[in-house]
């Protein structure tokens, strides 16, 4: 017969850190310093990636304004190379505008005196007459626009009955209205008699000559 003794073991050896104080502190600076160092690498390495991409953006920038400043050299060239075609299209552009003024006073005058001059009593002349052109011609029918307005002055040896004048003035083909006579006398042997007549021509009195060169 055997007996089974058992046997109780007890914790093994102690471990004991015989470290020193001081290593266990250099240790610990170090550890420090190594983390401080890998962030200032970090943020030099940020640092010249910003600083790179600043470099690249103005780069860029300054590709693309060199670019721009040589386009719009290239385009004054050539436009200072067009400048005898500006000028001719400036030029165009004038005489349109002077063949505009120049439609505007595109008026028989003597057809519109010798019209009203046709009705006057055989003692009444024209001695004067203040008239100012209308609008250049726009619409297709000429007797409704008005194309010359102003008043005549006619002067008489003797009194008359102006109404019937007025009367004759309206009936003209190219006269749209006639109106208001002003009567002047004077007080001597050689009195003469001064009515001031108004009248406003339509645009029949317009020869065309400006407007068919226009259409050529």
């Amino acid at each position: 017969m055997s007996v089974n003794t058992s046997t109780i073991t007890f914790g093994g050896a102690p471990r004991v850190n015989l470290m020193p104080r001081a290593e266990t502190d250099r240790r610990e600076r170090s550890a420090l310093l190594r983390r401080w160092g890998w962030g200032i690498v970090a943020a030099l390495l940020l640092v010249v990636a910003v600083s790179a991409g600043v470099y690249a953006i103005q780069w860029t920038a300054d590709q693309t304004l060199a670019a721009e400043n040589a386009r719009t050299t290239q385009l004054l060239t050539d436009l200072a190379a067009h400048a005898d075609i500006r000028a001719a299209l400036d030029l165009e552009s004038e005489l349109s505008d002077f063949r505009v003024d120049a439609m505007a006073s595109d008026l028989d005058w003597p057809a519109a005196v010798a019209e009203l001059a046709g009705v006057l009593p055989d003692d009444v002349t024209i001695s004067g007459f203040d008239l100012t052109v209308g609008p250049v011609p726009a619409g297709e029918d000429r007797a409704v626009e008005v194309g010359l307005i102003g008043t005549f002055a006619l002067s008489a040896s003797s009194p008359m009955d102006i109404v019937p004048l007025i009367r004759d003035t309206r009936d003209l083909e190219s006269v749209i209205n006639a109106d208001g006579p002003q009567l002047n006398s004077g007080g001597d042997e050689s009195t003469s008699y001064t009515y001031t007549l108004a009248v406003a021509f339509d645009q029949s009195l317009y020869t065309g000559d400006y407007a068919e060169e226009e259409a050529e």
